[in-house]
């Protein structure tokens, strides 16, 4: 199998649309024709890891974190990541990395974090904007169960539980062939009227490419008149956090302890707790304080995430228990994200869970 496919395939799944404008999700370093003998899956690439994939004839790393976020002007091996790369590309070893897009897709990061806990009705707690578009296209009325059938079946037409969605309207079209045209109706040079259909659906930002020619190819007409519209409305299939509910409610306490035990978190931080039962739980992968407002309105009795400050967990006010279980102690599960996903569609590849621990973070 070539690099390509593999790649080709996790992007199916995990789009590089959704990740962030600071982030460097993708291939970081590598051939994509390049075949491939196996790949270690891992949330951080460090020179450990490196020479792991080289032990276990491995030419694949799969991350979660990129190891290259800004450009790099000069890779004379001064720092860390320069010697990744350099040890890298001497072993013919290809670098991936799926971050914060597999953050924000449905069943992502805080969706499997949400399931180890035992989050049920799970939501996602900031749902995405600026992902969703409008495909606006004309079409002879006669044809257009043809071209809704295949817009729906490219992605289209999806409104929260509800499928094929469209707005159709019956109306005239009119256009005049050029001497160089074949057109389906109408004859060259003459203006013709046609009843048509306008439909209106709407889609995720990155299936426009594939509902797009989706279109094209069912349209009868050999120039089809369509329009997109950027849309402002929440995406609730993709985002940060989820917010779940417990089957039973829990002592904080002891919430807190088995939170510890899930995630071999050697210390949990947390806030003034409350004196009552945890059943609403928010969480994020990572460092996730910027959600807390968010689970604060949905009120949720704790908020599970890394990385928060000092200052940060006065912000709480009372209103909820922030546990901090620690950044890579959230996001270790991505390994098990990443197995799944390979093993599922590509049953007989040498898949391989890191043995490096590659947390910076140590306790006493």
């Amino acid at each position: 199998m070539k690099l390509k496919e593999l790649t080709s395939y996790i992007e199916s799944v995990v789009p590089l649309a959704f990740q962030e404008d600071y982030d460097n999700a993708g291939l970081i370093v590598g051939n994509p024709d390049m075949e491939l003998t196996g790949t270690i899956l891992t949330v951080d690439v460090t020179e450990d890891v490196v020479d792991e994939a080289v032990q276990k004839g491995a030419n694949l790393i799969l991350a979660h974190h990129p190891i290259v976020f800004a450009g790099l002007k000069k890779i004379t091996g001064k720092n860390y990541i320069e010697r990744i790369i350099i040890k890298a590309i001497k072993n013919d070893i290809a670098i991936y990395a799926a971050h914060t897009n597999l953050d924000s897709i449905w069943g992502g990061v805080s969706h499997k974090i949400a399931d180890k806990i035992g989050l049920e009705n799970q939501k996602i707690l900031a749902p995405a904007t600026n992902h969703l578009m409008k495909l606006v296209y004309f079409v002879p009325t006669a044809q257009a169960d043809d071209t809704r059938k295949a817009v729906f079946e490219a992605g289209a037409g999806h409104i929260g539980e509800y499928d094929m969605c469209s707005y159709n309207l019956e109306g005239k079209g009119s256009f005049r062939p050029g001497e160089s045209t074949n057109p389906f109706v109408g004859s060259k040079g003459e203006i013709h009227f046609e009843n048509e259909t306008r439909i209106e659906t709407i889609f995720p930002k990155h299936l426009k490419n594939k509902i797009i020619s989706a279109l094209i190819k069912s349209h009868p007409y050999e120039e089809v008149a369509y329009d997109i519209y950027p849309l402002e409305n929440a995406y609730d299939k993709a985002g940060f956090g989820v917010v779940g509910e417990l089957e039973k409610e829990i002592d904080e306490i002891d919430f807190l302890k088995k939170l510890k035990n899930i995630f071999s978190a050697q210390c949990v931080r947390y806030t003034r707790l409350l004196n009552k039962p945890i059943k609403k739980v928010a969480v994020c992968g990572g460092s996730g304080s910027f959600l807390l407002k968010n689970a604060i309105r949905e009120k949720a009795d704790v908020f599970v995430s890394g990385d928060f400050k000092y200052h940060q967990f006065f912000d709480a006010e009372g209103k909820i228990v922030i546990a901090d279980i620690g950044h890579f102690e959230t996001e270790q599960i991505t390994k098990e994200l990443f197995y799944e996903l390979l093993t599922k569609k590509f049953p007989k590849f040498a898949v391989h869970l890191t043995e490096i621990n590659s947390n910076p973070i140590n306790y006493l």
